[in-house]
């Protein structure tokens, strides 16, 4: 059955050219990507048991479909303008600093702290919280934990939330109003990589903080599909920006400038990636905790001790 359909599909793939199967590609990738988390948010939905902890991972969970759907919407339109490219990046990049901020308040609530208050329980008081290199330009190498060192952990991740919207209304203002010079652009791209970089460096500094608490909800694996996605986003861009800059993008056969194939390739790899990250999820944040099958393990086990 298979075989028949391929068969039967390839008379109709044959008359089309790249761009078109490049676009059904990535179309298919966006559904993939759209069912895998479909299918995470129903688990969710079906065993609601801690509205607190699983609309923060719902929004988490979204995060893979949003950047694959508004990937291909970048498709669609591959003669967009400039400005029409830098809203979708802004769309993706502001719902990206609202899934930062909900993972942080995910993990307050694993740990019964309290994200308004940043009250430290007794028994993680003094840890000590080991800074690395360029923080320890600004902070020592080793300090105690305490209520105030709690509050500039969250005040490092919440300025991304705040600077990275302001940046977007900023720059898609100033790109409508012909006002954005190459060095502003440069200006930003660094405003917003220092910002992203300290939010994700204090994620993992409270990582490795309460790393013993966290361990029986998997935190690590729930922050690398978060860094997984900000991480290839990033770079993929700078590497696309350094071929379209040596003139290696220049080559391609495609009836487009180097700009608005960059942006296409971008586009492409995201979608693919998407539906990679959507299925890493299905283990990172599984409904199991929710559904009382940990529980029923638990007392299995010490039936049989």
């Amino acid at each position: 059955m298979g075989f028949n359909l391929l068969a039967a599909l390839n008379p109709a793939l044959a008359h089309l050219n790249p761009a078109q199967l490049t676009l059904m590609g990535s179309a298919f990738c966006v559904l993939a990507s759209m069912h895998f988390t479909t299918q995470l948010m129903s688990q969710h939905l079906f065993y609601w048991k801690n509205p607190k902890e699983q609309k923060a991972i719902l929004i988490i969970i979204l995060m893979a479909p949003i950047y694959a759907a508004v990937s291909f919407v970048g498709l669609l339109d591959i003669k967009g303008s400039k400005e029409f490219f830098m809203f979708l990046e802004s769309v993706k990049e502001c719902y990206e600093a609202l899934v930062i901020a909900k993972f942080l308040a995910l993990m307050y609530s694993y740990l019964n702290i309290s994200i308004s208050r940043n009250i430290v329980p007794d028994e993680i008081k003094g840890r000590e919280i080991h800074h690395t290199f360029p923080m320890t330009l600004f902070q020592p190498h080793s300090v105690r934990l305490n209520q105030q060192k709690l509050k500039l952990l969250k005040q490092w991740t919440w300025q991304f939330v705040i600077i990275r919207p302001v940046c977007s209304i900023l720059m898609i203002a100033l790109q409508l109003l012909g006002l954005y010079p190459t060095w502003l652009s440069w200006t930003f791209t660094a405003i917003l990589n220092i910002s992203v970089s300290l939010a994700l460096y204090s994620l993992v500094i409270f990582y490795h903080v309460f790393a013993k608490e966290l361990a029986p909800h998997k935190p690590l694996a729930k922050f690398l599909c978060i860094k997984g996605i900000v991480f290839f986003c990033f770079w993929q861009g700078m590497v696309l920006d350094i071929l379209a800059a040596t003139g290696v993008l220049k080559s391609l056969p495609f009836k487009l400038d180097v700009e608005h194939i960059e942006e296409a390739m971008q586009n492409i790899l995201v979608c693919v990636e998407m539906v990679v990250f959507s299925v890493l999820q299905q283990y990172a944040y599984h409904a199991s905790p929710y559904s009382g099958q940990v529980e029923q393990m638990l007392r299995q086990n010490k039936k049989y001790e």
